[in-house]
């Protein structure tokens, strides 16, 4: 069961009583819910949180938003009430640009997070528009069943799909249209996870994340696609164990 904590963000409810706070940012067209599986695996020893994006589920009737800055401003407010404690950022594909950008502005407010981990997404300057935002309808579908990124059965629900697709295709404009020329770095640890096989991100461009740190850098190459996220989970898991709770001998590769 999700728990609204904010309009932006959603508890699981799985581990209230956490020393550590990982908030999740989802991937282009995900929800808040996709992260119910890591907030079970991690509790009692990590409380999950996650993002919830305008225009999905019970925000549906909201006004889609289409850029990384919005978005970002959006949970940059909310996330205020959280920082009492330490707060970790996981983001996963678009979900790592906008937990970046929320990142900054939370930095620039003078607040500092414990670990930053970017998951499948490539730094804030690399070109990423591929035109999957100004696809027709069918063409869009087709290329998230190629990602493996939505449920077989809503991909064969037109009318479903039809529902769905504007959110995912704001997304992706919002993906698409991101970069930055300057990068500032961040006063923390960063730690990348991406996929042997992803087609959207090479390996070189993942490990690139090391110069927008002041700290530590880990770099993690798992085997999968753009969503190894899901076919890893153990491994994932173990990795976000690993950084969130290190021991003085821990291993750090």
């Amino acid at each position: 069961m999700l728990f609204p904590v904010d309009s932006w963000i959603r508890d699981f409810g799985l581990a209230p009583a956490a020393p550590v706070r990982l908030l999740c940012f989802p991937h282009a067209g995900g929800t808040a819910a996709y992260y119910r599986p890591l907030a079970a695996a991690l509790a009692p020893d990590v409380d999950i949180l996650a993002v919830q994006y305008p225009g999905r589920q019970e925000r549906f009737r909201e006004r889609l938003v289409d850029t990384v800055g919005e978005l970002a401003d959006g949970v940059a407010d909310a996330v205020r009430p959280l920082l009492y404690q330490p707060l970790s950022f996981f983001g996963h594909s678009m979900g790592a640009a906008v937990a970046y950008e929320v990142a900054l502005r939370l930095q620039t407010r003078g607040h500092r997070l414990r670990t930053f981990f970017v998951s499948g997404q490539s730094t804030p300057a690399a070109r990423r528009d591929r035109g999957v935002h100004s696809l027709p309808d069918g063409l869009l579908a087709a290329e998230l069943q190629r990602l493996g990124a939505t449920d077989p059965a809503i991909l064969a629900d037109r009318e479903l799909l039809g529902v769905l697709l504007p959110a995912i295709r704001a997304d992706y404009r919002a993906i698409e249209t991101y970069r930055r020329s300057y990068e500032p770095t961040l006063d923390c640890p960063i730690v990348t996870l991406t996929g042997t096989a992803d087609p959207y991100v090479r390996p070189s461009e993942a490990a690139a994340w090391s110069r927008l740190t002041r700290h530590d850098f880990a770099f993690h190459e798992l085997p999968g696609d753009h969503f190894f996220l899901d076919t890893q989970r153990d491994r994932v898991c173990e990795i976000l164990r690993r950084h969130l709770t290190p021991s003085p001998t821990a291993d750090r590769r």
